[in-house]
């Protein structure tokens, strides 16, 4: 018996050493759970370039957009952990849990992998609306209750919280709108279908310098280098509201050690690569690294920070 669980254990050491010698040997799918087109997609895509150079296989970035984010997660939750299928992280997980008990996947199925960018939230309006700065928007819509309608991402999406932080600090009122994804929903922000939108800097900031869209605050503890014209909510008199987007990428449980600190390694190294960092720049992102652990511990701050917000404006998937 002895001897037959020795050999277990050498088969045991022997495999794992063979799979991180070879992983990945096929083109790997990194799961983006929002459409195509928004800031999501667009760090899915950066950094599944920069995967794929360095691992040297394909990176697949496949949009499986719908629920806030809930159909892809679902989706990389069940698949096998062998590497081959990712996702696309963000606060979204770390929220979707407090959002629904009937989720279509247990949260645990999932594992944080490492952290790499970051982007700045604003408020959006278009060039027609009849605000122009934080306080005329609170002023206005208590003027004009049921008259505003906010566009989001998805429910529970980063987009709608950020709104529902907005109206637990300040009593203004909107009628929240979900869509699949940060571009549609900024598509009908732009043609004035929906009054405003809390949104990553990237999606609303090329529509700002052409004058289709009037950016009113960033929800950053300081001002903006892309629009240093623009100030913060606390400068615009809304305390509390620095709320940074953060990506990640996540892998269903179970997926070999061997794997995460290959996918992590790779990840960390891009962060410090000057290209990767420029072309973060140019999407209004910043490299935002961080390992498993890391990722672990922010997703509990989240999980405390927005269980407040989910609670106190009702919000459910169910």
């Amino acid at each position: 018996m002895l001897r037959s669980i020795a050999v277990l254990l050498s088969f045991a050491v022997l495999t794992c050493g063979v799979h991180a010698e070879t992983y990945p040997s096929k083109p790997v799918t990194l799961v983006v759970p929002f459409a195509a087109g928004g800031t999501v997609n667009m760090m899915g895509r950066l950094v599944a370039a920069q995967i794929s150079e360095k691992l040297g296989q394909p990176v697949v970035v496949d949009n499986k957009a719908g629920a806030g984010g809930v159909i892809g997660a679902s989706i990389v939750a069940k698949a096998a952990p062998d590497g081959y299928t990712l996702l696309l992280g963000s606060m979204g997980q770390a929220v979707q849990p407090l959002l629904s008990r009937k989720l279509p996947y247990d949260p645990k199925k999932l594992v944080p992998i490492v952290l790499f960018s970051t982007v700045t939230n604003v408020l959006a309006v278009p060039k027609n609306s009849p605000v122009h700065n934080v306080a005329e928007l609170i002023s206005y819509s208590k003027a004009h209750p049921g008259k505003l309608n906010m566009a989001s991402a998805g429910m529970g999406s980063i987009n709608h919280l950020i709104g529902e932080l907005f109206m637990s600090r300040t009593g203004a009122r909107f009628v929240h709108v979900p869509y699949k994804g940060a571009s549609p929903a900024g598509v009908d922000l732009l043609s004035g279908q929906v009054q405003l939108m809390f949104a990553n800097l990237p999606n609303v900031l090329p529509y700002a310098k052409s004058g289709e869209l009037r950016i009113l605050a960033v929800a950053s503890d300081k001002r903006d280098p892309a629009i240093p014209e623009v100030p913060t909510f606390t400068e615009a008199g809304v305390k509390d509201m620095v709320v940074e987007s953060w990506y990640g990428l996540m892998a269903p449980a179970g997926t070999p050690s061997d794997v995460i600190r290959k996918l992590q390694d790779a990840v960390l190294t891009a962060t410090k690569d000057k290209r990767f960092i420029a072309q973060l720049a140019e999407q209004g992102a910043r490299p935002y690294p961080g390992t498993s652990d890391d990722m672990t511990k922010l997703f509990a701050k989240e999980s405390k920070r927005w269980g407040e917000v989910i609670n106190h404006g009702r919000i459910s998937l169910d």
